[in-house]
């Protein structure tokens, strides 16, 4: 019986997905405007020569933020900061010695990962706790209180199939629960390539200093451990303290239903070792030329449409959790119907979301995207993660989306939080592509006239985190609201 109910819900679906509104004039329009007209790629070029980084908190991520206003304003938007309090971080000096004893030492390429103590000077053994999973200390426990650890930042090859990773900050937070006094994280891109990010959970300083050294220097170290004992110097001093940073956010009011809202982010912030053009220009700068065009052709979504430029994503998530908690606090996340997050997004070939009962709906709209454009490869994704803007409002309960299918361009991807991220690998037409889709998947979300997901009570939230398997990071991170 159960099954016949199931099958019988599915098909009502598909017809209503079929039922829905034909898109496919406004979409045409979204299409030869961007095709023709999109200002991202220039933007973005302008952005990153005349601003560089867009760290939040420094005077280069004010000026992003002003940056971003005045492009919304020049397109006629309606815009407003949303200025909000947050512990800024910036790195100042690091030297990262490593040998084979305390009187000889040698120095290390290191960088300091985001959130370290404002000082610290720490030398001591390293004990290598491989993945940095909680399997993997089950053997060293008894050995790591006390001394550095160090962890890949992946998988390493030859582990147990189905092996899965952690975010840096989660690996950094387990390390700290043994008693590590130290952290030694080795990226996995090959030439020397370092990386930089955050390695707190909650967004505030943590207590032990974290560093990240290249692939071949830690896996010569890895070596040597195997014979014989290694130590680490650890020197760094950082910058710490409360600073407002603004999220902006420009609005385009529903003409039916302007109490339900659709809500379109993209990070503005980026690290500081380079311009962040990839990480995440390409997303935030896609989402503002997204305004442009619905300005532009004088779209009517039923719904409000709010483009929203996050800052403090790269520090914790800080722009979209305080997007949430003024949300909360005035009760308008209840408007919420959809958050659709576009970080480092390129040339998508699908759509995404976080509730499976979407995919009639959102293949149905794709299908009228392919007969404008057979590029489009109209793929469906369905699932969850988290450390990117879209978690603030999933853990809420709102159903969320954005791009699928994509590839970054140039191979971009090993320089993802790197000196190496800058303008020179971004795409032109993989931005076009962003624009036009993620405006097409907007422009129906916002005009459709019933979404048929709400978001999920409490239960159905927990059953959710559950089942894709995001309980043990957010039990790590703090962020697991339910006991056991």
């Amino acid at each position: 019986m159960k099954k016949l109910i199931f099958s019988v819900a599915i098909a009502s679906l598909t017809w209503y997905a079929k039922a829905q509104d034909n898109f496919s004039p406004v979409f045409k329009q979204i299409n030869t405007e961007v095709q023709t007209n999109s200002q991202a790629y220039q933007n973005l070029k302008d952005a990153t020569e005349k601003i560089g980084h867009r760290l939040t908190g420094s005077v280069n991520g004010a000026k992003a933020e002003a940056y971003a206003y005045n492009l919304f304003k020049s397109y006629g938007l309606e815009v407003r900061y949303q200025p909000f309090e947050v512990e800024s971080w910036d790195r100042k000096t690091l030297s990262v010695k490593i040998g084979a004893s305390q009187s000889d030492l040698a120095n290390v390429k290191a960088v300091t990962l985001a959130h370290s103590p404002v000082k610290a000077n720490v030398t001591a053994e390293i004990v290598d706790a491989g993945n940095g999973l909680e399997a993997d200390y089950q053997s060293i426990k008894d050995r790591v209180k006390g001394k550095i650890a160090l962890i890949y930042i992946g998988v390493l090859p030859g582990s147990p199939a189905g092996t899965t990773s952690l975010h840096r900050s989660e690996k950094t937070a387990i390390a700290t629960k043994y008693g590590a006094i130290g952290v030694i994280i080795i990226n996995q891109v090959k030439g020397g390539v370092l990386l930089t990010g955050t390695a707190s959970v909650t967004g505030k300083l943590i207590p032990i200093p974290a560093v990240c050294i290249g692939l071949e220097d830690g896996m010569q170290l890895k070596e040597k451990l195997k014979t014989s004992a290694q130590y680490a110097h650890i020197d760094m001093t950082n910058f710490s303290g409360l600073i407002k940073a603004r999220n902006v956010i420009a609005t385009i009011k529903g003409s039916t239903l302007p109490n339900e809202k659709i809500v379109v982010g993209g990070h503005l912030d980026s690290w500081d070792l380079a311009t962040g053009a990839i990480d995440n220009g390409i997303g935030s700068f896609s989402v503002i030329d997204m305004a442009r065009t619905f300005k532009k052709l004088n779209l009517k979504p039923q719904r409000t449409v709010e483009f929203v430029m996050f800052m403090g994503e790269e520090q914790g998530l800080l722009g979209s959790k305080a997007y949430v908690a003024q949300s909360l606090k005035d009760k308008s996340l209840e408007q919420v119907r959809f958050m659709l997050n576009y970080d480092m997004t390129n040339d998508p070939k699908g759509f995404s979301t976080s509730r499976k009962e979407m995919e009639s709906l959102f293949k149905t709209w794709g299908q009228q995207v392919v007969k404008i454009d057979t590029g489009f490869k109209n793929t469906f994704q369905a699932g969850a993660g988290l450390h990117s803007d879209h978690q603030p409002f999933m853990l809420e309960g709102v159903p969320t989306g954005g791009g699928a299918g994509g590839k970054l361009p140039n191979n971009a991807g090993p320089f993802y939080h790197s000196d190496g991220d800058g303008f020179h690998l971004v795409d032109q037409q993989g931005m076009k592509n962003t624009v036009r889709y993620a405006a097409m998947l907007t422009y129906a979300l916002a005009s459709t006239p019933t979404i048929p997901v709400k978001r999920f009570s409490d239960a159905e939230l927990k059953a959710f985190l559950e089942s894709q398997k995001l309980k043990e990071p957010l039990k790590i991170a703090g962020e697991w609201k339910w006991e056991d």
